[in-house]
């Protein structure tokens, strides 16, 4: 086992800014991509299926990064960082070209191949934490991931309630087309996207591996090309056989935390059009507002949440968290100002803080170094498998349960989040679960 030096904190830093520009696209397809299906002629029912891109890609590209990663090493280039820069130029160009999509079905193809470069980029990030940074440093270490997520999102939520302000007034809603404001929120992220990957590339080397997982790296390349293919299959198998008890436990909150988080992103534009009367750019720019709003809590409070976790345990504020989540979510329908509805999400950017940093803390912990990146892909499996049954479920519910109404979803996310809160006092970190 390779001792691991401490780092500084601006050593630390600068190993997570990349995960500023992959943030700042996600946040894009939480707040962004919705309105462009609405503006291209989606009804609201087919909002979860359109959005299946997401959970299919995290499925499957994730856990096999992750496995493939954990065997690669370049003296030149590393073992993590290959991967999450070209993950960065694929979803740098779909940036580009997506406000320029002609129809909806140009514009759900784009997202299939941003989402595999996000996923791409995203899941060895993870894992290339929990590589650098020894044991004491690891709730340091993902709560900066945590606050880059905020800075990232707040970033992308910003650029779009400014463009909106600046030039939203002069554009006329057309059926079936793309309003330009929209066009520099996406330009803006394709180079933030392959700028700030390239900073953590070229400030942060990676530790070598040591002799006997060189071995095996050579013994894998060595492999015939089928063989090559099928291991990462193989390793993802294995860990799930050995998985430690404790991500059971933090799948099935997960399930309920994840199936609401995208009933949320989904809906919160489509009751703002009910609630305060809002044409599709309005709603668009109010529920930026919210994002930017939790993105600022987030990024405030993600460090914070280091000294309150080991104080009171990671899972009683996880949980805590969450039901601060739910709370926002009973709130928000029913608040008609535009600026009032925005406090609710000071719960909802405490909450998001906490589960974009608790989780893979302990996560790390409980799982052996050498399968750190197939753990982590492992990890998102649990976080898109909850969105893929949201996207097949949801909209049949959305229309014959809940007599499709944006009000009933958003409720609806709060009854889950509440769940998942409950089911979080059931998480416990220990060496044993290994």
């Amino acid at each position: 086992m390779i001792k691991k030096p401490e780092l500084s904190f601006w050593q630390i830093f600068n190993m997570n800014v990349g995960f500023l520009g992959i943030q700042y696209s996600f946040g894009l397809q939480q707040t962004a991509i919705n309105p462009i299906f609405l503006f291209l002629g989606a009804p609201e029912d087919m909002l979860p299926i359109l959005n299946i891109a997401g959970p299919i890609t995290g499925l499957i590209v994730q856990p096999i990064i992750g496995a493939i990663s954990d065997k690669t090493w370049s003296p030149r280039w590393g073992r993590r960082k290959p991967f999450f820069l070209i993950g960065a130029i694929i979803g740098s160009l779909c940036l580009f070209a997506f406000p320029s999509s002609p129809v909806l079905w140009f514009a759900v193809g784009l997202l299939w191949i941003l989402d595999v470069g996000n996923n791409m980029a995203m899941e060895p990030y993870r894992a290339f934490v929990g590589d650098k940074l020894p044991e004491k440093q690891l709730s340091l270490g993902y709560q900066m991931q945590s606050l880059f997520v905020g800075a990232g999102i707040l970033l992308a939520m910003g650029s779009i309630v400014l463009f909106q302000y600046l030039f939203g007034a002069e554009t006329v809603e057309a059926a079936g087309t793309i309003p330009k404001w929209i066009y520099y929120s996406f330009y803006i992220g394709g180079m933030l996207s392959i700028a700030t990957i390239l900073w953590s590339v070229l400030k942060t080397p990676e530790i070598p591996p040591t002799a006997e997982e060189l071995a095996e790296i050579n013994e894998t390349r060595e492999k015939s090309i089928g063989e090559r293919i099928a291991k990462p299959f193989g390793e993802i198998v294995n860990a799930i056989k050995d998985m430690p008890k404790f991500m059971w436990k933090l799948g099935a909150v997960y399930l309920f935390q994840w199936y609401a988080l995208f009933v949320y992103w989904q809906y919160i534009t489509p009751l703002f059009m009910l609630t305060m009367d809002y044409g599709i750019s309005e709603a668009a720019s109010q529920s930026a507002q919210m994002s930017l709003t939790y993105n600022i809590v987030t990024m405030v409070v993600a460090l914070a949440l280091v000294p309150l976790s080991l104080r009171f345990g990671g899972k009683n504020v996880y949980s805590l968290s969450l039901v601060g989540v739910a709370l926002a979510l009973f709130m928000i329908p029913f608040i008609g100002d535009p600026k009032l509805v925005l406090i609710p999400m000071v719960l909802f950017g405490i909450g998001w803080a906490a589960m974009m940093g608790i989780p893979y803390t302990m996560v790390s912990k409980v799982v052996p170094q050498e399968r750190r990146g197939v753990y982590m892909g492992i990890l998102n499996m649990m976080i898109v498998i909850p969105m893929g049954i949201e996207t097949l479920t949801f909209g049949p519910i959305y229309k014959y349960l809940l007599g499709n109404s944006a009000i009933n979803a958003i409720l609806f996310g709060g009854v889950f989040f509440m769940i998942a809160a409950f089911l979080a006092l059931r998480l416990k970190v220990s060496k044993t679960e290994v």
